[in-house]
């Protein structure tokens, strides 16, 4: 009973402290609403510079420009001169009377901006004018100045916020700038800071003459924070040259750490496009190229067939599985027959004895696929083999986002059981009917940031790190959490694949990407291309993939490169891997005539060949 007569008191007690604040802010202090009413005082957002961006070195990339906008509270508005204002600002009659409309429909008593980002010269001519604009004025924001002109993809860009936006959260007000892409919408609370409110004082000519009572009422903003990325921007600028006149995604990743040295897509655009005035002309040109795709980040959104370069990890399944031993042998006839009339082909001469070592090298078609139908058929039925392989693929973040601090990317695809039983409609489907998995050329889809992320567990023996983008924020002086991921592969039999890719290097298919002095490790991947031409299934020429890691001891840079239709790995994807490892790790480049070839080369005229309208051959 006292309990009860307690809980009753303490309700009243809390509901009368309520009662008196609340009178106390609309009866007693009048202050905030007498400003908000009174004409001569102005309320304007005070918002912090929003915070730089800097590289892995502490090189600036990001910074920030004044920019001006033109901002009315519909209620102080009288009537002017509207050609006069127009031939000020800039602004067409009909795009004013549109932005006016739309302001008094936001709010009659909240700023709404008319004409946004105005030039200096500008600004002057019209703060002699403003007498003749009452309800108008001017604030003064910051706009992004980026120092490169590359990186767009990781770096993103800001917009300003539109009707989703003012629906979703509560902090922005129209006319304020979000982080649309990149880090710039990752890392948006961070980078934007808290804004605040400052009171201005007007004179009779419509003209701020300084702060309210000194500022008494003002609240002060809370600063932004600056942004250290893990990305190298020299190897980062370097890649994308490379990648000029190609399409495709090249990832790098320090394994030990699992920081993203570079991410490159390509093509790409000049981040200054999305900045000023011109911002929304820019990007809607950018956005109508549906033949290069420069918005489409192909590093973290476009799902290729991995081909060669997952007989690596199939080979450490198998180990694993205890299907094959560094001793196990299979004997190649430029290929073999896995069923009746059904022929896989392979590049060795016949007659040739592959064991696991020479069959990476040598990137043995027979091996693989014999090894992967052996794994498939060691339960008592394929579906069951099917979901071990799938098992131990998803441990080496295949078929999931991994988790990176960037706000997209896509999962790929790892084909299960059930996947199968629809393809097949419920028919008996075995190994030799998903043979091509063994050779990467089944249903398995992988992006390049998943690529580089495996090819980090390989060099790491058995596990990696979550890639990120940003070592710091200014703030909290402390690396972004990482979370460890363990393969399900014991470290053990890590060492004769990483033989074998080493020897991928030294005497197999990826010779061209050897850097002397180095101990470089990598596997070359080739994949068929289709498209649809007027309809019909068309056979284009097929992609070129690497991955590669180096040094083989202590390595410090992993590398996924995926070229649209590069023929094969070694023609463009491992020799413009190998310079981006000998940039990173030397400094210098000691083969000028690879890179020449590679900066200079180009496959516009492969791009061009479907849209061409004329029969045309691939691979050539």
């Amino acid at each position: 009973m006292i309990k009860v007569h307690l809980l009753k008191l303490l309700t009243i007690l809390i509901s009368g402290i309520f009662l008196i604040k609340l009178f106390s802010l609309q009866v007693l202090d009048k202050n905030y609403d007498k400003l908000s009413q009174n004409n001569a005082i102005i309320e304007i957002e005070d918002y912090p510079e929003r915070g730089f961006i800097f590289d892995r070195k502490g090189r600036i990339l990001v910074s920030n420009q004044p920019a001006y906008d033109i901002m009315i509270i519909p209620e102080n508005l009288s009537p002017f001169d509207t050609l006069s204002f127009c031939k000020l600002t800039g602004i067409n009659k009909k795009k004013l009377i549109v932005n006016l409309e739309g302001a008094r429909k936001y709010s009659k008593r909240l700023p709404s901006v008319i004409v946004n980002q105005i030039s200096k010269e500008t600004y002057a001519r019209l703060q002699e004018q403003m007498w003749k604009f009452q309800g108008f004025f001017i604030q003064k924001k910051s706009i992004r100045d980026y120092r490169v002109n590359f990186g767009a993809n990781i770096l993103g860009y800001v917009s300003e916020v539109n009707t989703q936006d003012l629906i979703e959260g509560k902090y922005y007000r129209q006319g304020d700038l979000i982080g649309r892409q990149g880090i710039e919408k990752s890392y948006e609370k961070e980078l934007r800071g808290k804004k605040g409110k400052k009171f201005l004082q007007k004179d009779r000519f419509n003209r701020i003459i300084g702060p309210y009572k000194n500022g008494k009422y003002d609240i002060k903003p809370s600063l932004a924070q600056n942004i250290n990325l893990t990305i190298d921007i020299e190897l980062q600028s370097y890649g994308e040259k490379l990648m000029k006149n190609k399409r495709g995604g090249i990832v790098a990743i320090e394994p030990e750490t699992g920081e993203v040295l570079a991410l490159i897509t390509a093509p790409s655009y000049n981040p200054n496009l999305l900045v000023g005035r011109q911002r929304s002309k820019n990007y809607k040109a950018l956005a109508n190229d549906t033949v290069s795709k420069p918005l489409f980040d192909r590093a973290l959104l476009a799902q290729y067939s991995p081909g060669s370069t997952l007989k690596p990890l199939n080979a450490l399944i198998a180990l694993q599985e205890k299907v094959i031993d560094n001793e196990t042998k299979h004997t190649c006839n430029k290929g073999f027959y896995y069923a009746k009339n059904a022929h896989m082909d392979c590049n060795c001469r016949y007659g040739t004895k592959n064991d696991l070592i020479r069959s990476i090298h040598k990137s043995c078609n027979t091996f693989f696929s014999k090894t992967y139908m052996n794994l498939i058929n060691k339960p008592k039925s394929a579906a069951k083999g099917v979901e071990t392989w799938k098992k131990y693929l998803e441990s080496f973040g295949l078929g999931n986002y991994l988790g990176y601090d960037l706000p997209i990317g896509r999962p790929g695809l790892i084909p299960n059981s059930e996947f199968y039983n629809d393809l097949y409609k419920g028919e008996n489907w075995g190994a030799t009917n998903i043979i091509s998995n063994g050779i990467g050329q089944g249903e398995v889809l992988a992006t390049p940031i998943q690529l580089a992320n495996l090819t980090s567990a390989i060099a790491n023996k058995g596990f990696y790190l979550t890639p990120h983008f940003v070592r710091t924020k200014d703030k909290e002086k402390a690396k972004t959490k990482l979370s460890k991921i363990n393969t399900e592969i014991k470290t053990d039999h890590f060492y004769d694949v990483i033989d074998g890719m080493h020897k991928v290097i030294e005497k197999g298919t990826a010779r061209i990407a050897k850097i002397k002095g180095l101990d470089l490790c990598g596997k070359t991947g080739t994949v068929e291309n289709f498209t649809l031409i007027k309809g019909k299934k068309t056979q284009l020429t097929d992609h070129s993939i690497f991955i590669a890691f180096a040094p083989k001891e202590n390595p410090k840079i992993a590398i996924a490169a995926f070229i649209e239709n590069g023929y094969w790995g070694s023609r463009w994807a491992a020799p413009i891997s190998s310079l981006m490892i000998e940039k990173y790790l030397n400094n210098y480049i000691a083969r000028p005539r690879l890179e020449k070839r590679m900066l200079n080369g180009s496959l516009e005229y492969e791009y061009n060949k479907p849209l061409s309208g004329v029969n045309f051959n691939i691979n050539e």
